[in-house]
Order: structure tokens, then C-alpha cells, then sequence
């Protein structure tokens, strides 16, 4: 193996310890009291270790919020290229479950932020920097209805940003529920369903009326 594919290998695999142990550290202490000292300690490295991967701690928080693996951020990605493979019940369902898993993780370590003013506005600088945030989901969710509006899959009255808005939105509440009540994710699939089917009759292409006259 080539030495550089060797050292990018490593730096992968160390900047995954550091996100694990940053997750642990956070769940023990909280966010406010989790020092990337603390952090580097457990991830059984140094603290210069640490920022060699991480600007600082709101970099960190940042890749804690979206580096999930498999999730939101790759599934939207991928979305493009799956326009017009599966019925669009099934890829909004799809979507909505990824998103409430999405949510569900970033929910408590988001809601610890606001605690810190100092921490949240590194943070919000921090996703200006990298092109990221909230509004992103929403416009590549957007992206894709508009190439299935070109296909004729999606009805052309239908608002891509306002479709995304509705479905992301609802997830995030039910994210939002679910952490501040403690309310049990078995409800979940129904809310997914009772949502997706709430969206499909705006979504779905309107009938072309027959331009035949009819008889007398």
C-alpha cells in the first residue's frame, strides 16, 4: 500500500476515535464541561493531536452533529440519482426515517449549544465557513423534486422548497418531541406514514383532461 493512501488510512481512523470519544465525553459530562483535553485523553491522544483533525471545539461539534456515517447528508446526496427508480411514497419514506434518525442524534448535543453563546456563534461561523447548516438539507431535498418535476413524476404546481420545508420540518418536530418528552420510537413509523401520505396528493402529477369532446 502506497504510503500517502497508508497516512490518509490513519488520519481517517484516528479522526473516528476522536469523534467517539468526543460523543462519550459529552454524554458523561455534557457539553459545556466536555474539554477537548478530556477528549483527546480519551480518544488516547494528545490535545495538539486533536487539532491537527478539529480547528477547535465547534469544528468538532460540527463533525459530532454531521459525520454520522450513512446518514442524512449521504442518503440526500445520493437522492439525485435515484429519481424515478422507486414509487415517490417509497422515497420520501425513506427519506423521512433517515431524517428522524438524523434528528434524533443532533437534537441533544444542538439544544446543549444554546446553553453556550460563546461555543454557538464559533459554531455558526464555522458552517458560513464550510458551506453547511440547516437550509442545506432542505435545498438538495429541493433539488430532487425539481428534476422529477422535469421528468413529469411531480406534479409542476407542487413548491420544492415548500414540499421540503413541510416533510423536513415535520421530522425535525418529531425529533424534537420524541427528546423533550421522552416518548417512545415505536410511534414513529406511523408518523412517517400519516406524513408521506398527507404530502402525495400535492406531489402527484394531475391527470391531462381528454381533449376529446365528450358525446351529447
Amino acid at each position: 500500500m502506497p504510503e500517502q493512501q497508508r497516512r490518509d488510512r490513519g488520519g481517517a481512523a484516528t479522526r473516528a476515535r476522536i469523534l467517539e470519544a468526543a460523543e462519550q465525553v459529552v454524554r458523561e459530562r455534557g457539553l459545556a464541561r466536555a474539554t477537548t483535553k478530556e477528549i483527546a485523553r480519551a480518544a488516547g491522544c494528545s490535545e495538539a493531536a486533536l487539532y491537527k483533525h478539529y480547528k477547535d471545539k465547534s469544528d468538532l461539534v460540527l463533525a459530532m452533529i454531521t459525520s454520522r456515517p450513512g446518514g442524512l447528508r449521504q442518503h440526500l446526496t445520493d437522492l439525485p440519482a435515484q429519481a424515478g427508480k422507486q414509487t415517490l411514497e417509497q422515497t420520501l419514506t425513506r427519506l423521512a426515517e433517515c431524517a428522524v434518525d438524523y434528528f434524533s442524534h443532533a437534537m441533544p448535543l444542538g439544544n446543549a449549544l444554546f446553553a453556550e453563546p460563546d461555543l454557538l456563534e464559533q459554531y455558526r461561523r464555522r458552517m458560513i465557513e464550510l458551506g453547511v447548516g440547516p437550509r442545506r438539507p432542505m435545498r438538495m431535498f429541493a433539488t430532487f423534486l425539481r428534476k422529477e418535476q422535469a421528468a413529469g413524476r411531480v406534479s409542476e404546481s407542487a413548491d420544492p422548497e415548500a414540499v421540503a420545508a413541510f416533510l423536513l420540518g415535520a421530522c425535525f418536530y418529531r425529533s424534537f418531541l420524541d427528546t423533550l418528552l421522552g416518548e417512545g420510537a415505536e410511534e414513529t413509523p406511523e408518523f412517517i406514514h400519516d406524513t408521506v401520505r398527507a404530502l402525495l396528493p400535492v406531489l402527484e402529477p394531475r391527470s391531462a383532461p381528454d381533449p376529446r369532446p365528450k358525446a351529447a
